[in-house]
This record gives structure tokens, C-alpha cells and sequence, in this order.
């Protein structure tokens, strides 16, 4: 669950990625089929994982071809956006609740659900990998829109 906020810790480090995030399909496609995106995430997956401090946008990594978690789901943002998807969000958060750094990943909702979209692990598109220690959301980014993520547990125990 997450709220809207003004800003987050990382828009600093964001500015460079900003255009491609805040782009807004131009035909919306309210039914891309779960095999194509299955097919992007597939060959992102393939592309030899290389951490950088800096921020890629889309042309830095399709020219290197090498890229880390946060290149590999904004260039799939940058391709879901293209082909008219709706509804997904960029994600900042951990993998696992013990990691030091943090991770990247996109959530895309659909009519069937919400899917975990994470290329820089998984071939497929995946629902229910959440859990309260994988796939920790802190902060979303859809559009011109940020977001600060809300932990429900938390508010149902007081």
C-alpha cells in the first residue's frame, strides 16, 4: 500500500531517470497479454547484471548492455509505457528484509491482480512473492507521481 508524497530520498539521484518515469502512454492498453511482458522480462533477464551508483535511462543501458536491478525495471518501464500499460509502478525497496541495499522492481495492476515484475531475477511476471521478509516496498514512482510505502501490519496491531 503506498501514499502520495511531495518527495523521497532519492529524488536526487532520480533527476537523470525522471523523463522516462514521468512519461505517460500515449494509446493506453488496458490488456497487453502476460506473454509479452513474460517474453520483455525474459530478455532483460538476460542482460549481464553490472551495478552502477549512477542512474541509467534507457539508451545508456541499451548501449552498454550491462545494467543492475534499478536499469533493468526502468528499461522495462520505459517498454510497458511504450506499448500503452497502465497502472504500473516503479518500486525502491528490499529484497529481502536482511539486505543491506536496496533493490528495484515494478508492480503492474491489473484487473486479474497485482504482478511483481523483476527482471533482474525472474523470467515471469509473478504474484504473491510478497511476503514480510521479500519484496519490501519503501518507495514508488508512477508518472509525476511519488509515493512513500504504508505498512498495513503495522497499523492493524495498535
Amino acid at each position: 500500500m503506498f501514499f502520495a508524497v511531495d518527495s523521497t530520498p532519492y529524488d536526487r539521484q532520480m533527476e537523470w531517470v525522471r523523463p522516462v518515469l514521468a512519461s505517460v502512454a500515449l494509446q493506453p492498453t488496458y490488456g497487453i497479454p502476460l506473454d509479452l511482458v513474460n517474453q520483455w522480462m525474459s530478455q532483460l533477464r538476460d542482460i549481464p547484471y553490472q551495478y552502477s551508483r549512477q542512474w541509467q535511462v534507457p539508451a545508456e543501458i541499451n548501449a552498454a548492455r550491462r545494467t543492475d536491478c534499478k536499469g533493468k525495471a526502468l528499461l522495462l518501464y520505459e517498454i510497458m509505457q511504450a506499448n500503452g500499460a497502465t497502472n504500473v509502478r516503479f518500486v525502491i525497496g528490499k529484497h529481502h528484509a536482511r539486505d543491506w541495499f536496496t533493490h528495484a522492481w515494478l508492480e503492474w495492476e491489473t484487473q486479474e491482480g497485482t504482478y511483481l515484475l523483476d527482471p533482474t531475477f525472474y523470467r515471469a511476471a509473478a504474484r504473491d512473492l510478497r511476503n514480510d521478509s521479500t519484496y519490501i516496498p519503501l518507495f514508488g514512482y508512477e508518472g509525476e507521481n511519488k509515493y512513500r510505502a504504508f505498512d498495513v501490519t503495522l497499523v492493524s496491531q495498535n
